[in-house]
Parts: C-alpha cells; structure tokens; sequence
C-alpha cells in the first residue's frame, strides 16, 4: 500500500489568530506583546509551519468561538476546550494539554455586617425588627401617658418624660427587668411589670436567635472545600466558558465575569462565593499573586483537554497543525513548556 506523502508547509501563508486573554495561557506585556504558552506553541507550530499571522483581540471566549463559527479568522489559539457541543460547530487539533474545572476562594473572606443584615433581609427578619421597632415606639408613648397619670414625680416636660419612658422600656426588652419605679403600685403595676417583662424576654430572644441564625447560615456557606458544596452559593464564571455551561447546568447561581480580574475583584468584596475557570487558569493567578489571600481548592472535576479551534471550511488548516502539535509532544517540546509556566505544580 504506498504510503501518504506529508503535508507540504504553506510558505508565507498569511494566517489571522484570534485570541482572548487568559494567563498563563495568552496573556500581554506592558508594551502589548502578546505571549504565554499557548502563543508560544503557536509560534513554534507557525515558525516550522512558515505562516507568518495578524492577530485578532475577543473579550470573551463565547465571541472567540463564534468568530472561529463564521470563519471571520482561520485559528483560535488559548486555552480552549474541547468538547462534543462545541465540535459539532468548530473543528480542533490535536489535544496539546490536560485540564479541567476547580475551585478559588477568598481564605481571608470575612463576614461584615453588610452580609450579616443582607441575610436577615433575605429571611424576612428586618420586616419583624420593624414591628418590634413599633411596638417600642407604641409602649414608649403608651408607658408615657401611664406615668403622666399615675406618678406626680413624673417629668412634665414631654421630651423629658418620653427619654424616660424609652430608657424604661428599652431596659425591659434588652436585660428583661424593669427599675424601680414609684408609679407602679399594687395590683395593677404589678400586672403591667409582669406583662412588659414577658415581651421583653420574647423580644430578646427573638432578636438573638435570628441574629444567631443568620450568621451560622453564613458560617456554613463560607465552608467551600469541592465542587458538592457549590449549591446554594453564588460562583462567578468566564463569559462562554466550560464552566458557565456546567455550573448553569447543574442549577447554580452564577455570575458572568469577561476576565479573572474582575471576577477575582467581586471575589474579594463577597459579591460572590467562589469562582469555578479552569484549573491551570487558578492555579497560575494564585501562584503570581501570593498576597491576594487567595486558594484553589479541591479535586479536579470535569476533566477535559485544550486544542486550537479552526473553522470548517476547505482551507482548514487543522491536518498541519495537529501534525506540527504530535511532533512537538513527541520531541518534549510541550513539556518544556509547560514546566516553564507551572513549574512542578502540575
């Protein structure tokens, strides 16, 4: 049987990349040149191949695939990955790298009492303070006219005898005893005290209680270890990214963010719980940025791989590329690569 003759390189073959920034992967200098692994390797693959390029900029990952979708560029280079939804509209290489989904959190997160009243909101506890609130207001009043009548020590000024009457009840309803007071004689006082000491007490112990609650509530949602615990919270994710796919999927609360930066920096103000991207992505930004307080966590789920993305057509480019991709891996070049931007982290 005669074998295949080798594919020919396309000398000075003018090739459009489009990219969108995403370190270590494509990342851009002070001075705007573009490098990280994956533009290095495309360098490599172009250099053998003699295509010389013109680069396109996408904010997000959804627009870079669709760009590749409608032919408007002829290879998409980044971390993409490969999957069955996405290669049934764009073609890909070879796999030239093992990734996956894990999880960052803020370990220096704390809660402030912005989460804490955002919490008791959300439980419908603040519309019960405002009826508590009015029931002080009403026994102030109430307490006020009572004294008025009964008790000729009471002040006459009425702004005197309300800041009396307000300390009375509050004292009732913050330590649950009443002070000595004149005015309340026999029967009848004795009945009003006991009264007003009960709705304190409840009034105390109800308000502790929801407090109490609604930190533990928040206590627990702050304990993120994998990707089980991600119910219930709200996880930032990277505009047309795997991960928006997959936490959408499986019901989570998201929130769409074009870059890390920005999902790092809601990460930060407790906007959200915990970012899901994939896991080199992370990995690579906790590494370059220590002091942030930030971690990645947990197992790595979803595995998948990275390839370039090509459009469809009868010009692809796909055969000589993964061709130049197999050669690389096999001659240790990948490798290298790969210790130089993870070190021995992977």
């Amino acid at each position: 049987m005669a074998q295949e003759a080798p594919v020919a390189p396309r000398a000075d073959k003018n090739v459009v990349v489009g990219y969108h920034i995403s370190p270590p992967f494509v990342m851009r200098d002070s001075d705007g040149n573009l490098g990280g692994m994956a533009i290095d390797l495309w360098n490599k693959v172009a250099g053998e191949l003699g295509y010389t390029a013109s680069y396109r900029d996408y904010l997000t990952v959804s627009g870079l695939l669709d760009a590749t979708r409608a032919d408007d560029i002829d290879i998409a280079v980044g971390n993409i990955s490969i999957t069955e939804d996405r290669a049934t509209r764009i073609d890909f290489t070879q796999p030239w790298f093992d990734a996956g989904l894990r999880i960052m959190i803020d370990k220096e997160g704390t809660t402030g009492l912005g989460d804490v009243w955002d919490g008791l909101w959300e439980a419908g506890y603040v519309g019960i303070y405002g009826w508590i609130v009015s029931l002080i207001l009403l026994a102030t009043v109430g307490l006020t006219l009572f004294d008025r009548h009964f008790d000729k020590n009471f002040p006459d000024r009425w702004r005197d005898g309300i800041a009396e009457s307000f300390y009375a009840v509050m004292l009732v309803a913050t330590k649950g005893t009443l002070p000595s007071r004149t005015k309340l004689f026999g029967w009848v006082g004795r009945i009003f005290s006991a009264f007003w000491l009960i709705i304190g007490v409840a009034v105390l112990a109800y308000v502790t209680s929801s407090v109490t609650s609604v930190m533990t509530s928040l206590a627990i949602r702050g304990d993120i270890r994998g990707p089980e615990d991600l119910p219930g919270r709200t996880v930032g994710v990277f505009t047309g990214s795997i991960s928006e796919n997959i936490m959408a999927g499986e019901g989570i609360d998201i929130r769409r963010f074009d870059g890390i930066e920005n999902a790092v920096a809601a990460l930060k103000e407790n906007d959200i719980d915990a970012i899901v991207a994939d896991a080199p992505v992370l990995e690579y930004y906790k590494h370059q940025n220590p002091d942030f307080g930030l971690d990645v966590i947990g197992r790595i789920f979803n595995p998948g791989k990275y390839g370039f993305a090509l459009p469809y057509n009868e010009d692809t480019l796909t055969q000589e590329v993964t061709i130049k991709l197999l050669a690389l891996q096999e001659h240790g070049d990948l490798d290298l690569l790969e210790k130089q931007y993870f070190g021995d982290e992977r």
